[in-house]
C-alpha cells in the first residue's frame, strides 16, 4: 500500500501573507472529504503552490498564549476577559510568523511503512503527500494510518 491509496485530496491551503484571524477561519471550515468538517491543521502554500510551512492549532494557542508564560503564571491569572483580549492582539499576525517551516513530506508512492515511521517517529498528526514536481496532492492522517493498518482484525 503507498500514500496514495490512502491519503486524502488537500483542497484548502493557507497563504503565508495570511493573517492568524483568516487561518482559523479556514482552518475551521475546510473540506475533510466531501464535507467541511475543519481541520486541526493546515499547508500553508506561496503563490507558485509551493508548501512553505504549516499551522496546526497548536501553533495558533502557541500564538495566543506567549512562552515565556510559564504554567505558574498562566494559573495566577483568573481575570476575566484575559484570554479573549491577548487572542485579539495576535488576529492580524501573519501565517508566516507563527507557521512551522521545517515540514516533512512523503511523495505518492511512498510506502505506508515509510509514512508510519515518519509519523510516528517525528511525533506528527499529519503529513503532506507531494508529487513529482513536489507540489502537495494529499494529506495523511495518524487516523488514515491506524485505520489502515487495523482492518485485519475486522
Amino acid at each position: 500500500m503507498k500514500a496514495r491509496d490512502i491519503m486524502e485530496p488537500v483542497k484548502d491551503t493557507l497563504s503565508p501573507d495570511e493573517t492568524l484571524r483568516d487561518a482559523v477561519n479556514k482552518m475551521k471550515s475546510a473540506w475533510r472529504g466531501e464535507n467541511r468538517f475543519g481541520v486541526k491543521g493546515m499547508n500553508v502554500v506561496d503563490s507558485e503552490g509551493n508548501l512553505v510551512g504549516m499551522v496546526s492549532i497548536k501553533d495558533v494557542i502557541a500564538a495566543i498564549i506567549p512562552s515565556y508564560m510559564d504554567l505558574t503564571e498562566v494559573g495566577g491569572f483568573t481575570w476575566d476577559g484575559m484570554l479573549e483580549e491577548m487572542t485579539k492582539r495576535v488576529a492580524n499576525r501573519k501565517v508566516t510568523e507563527i507557521m512551522t517551516k521545517d515540514v516533512k513530506t512523503v511523495t505518492e508512492d511512498s510506502p505506508l511503512m515509510e509514512c508510519a515511521n515518519f509519523l510516528i517517529t517525528q511525533n506528527l498528526q499529519r503529513l503532506p503527500v507531494v508529487n513529482e514536481d513536489k507540489k502537495v496532492v494529499g494529506m495523511i492522517y495518524v487516523r488514515d494510518i491506524y485505520y489502515a493498518m487495523t482492518k485485519v482484525l475486522h
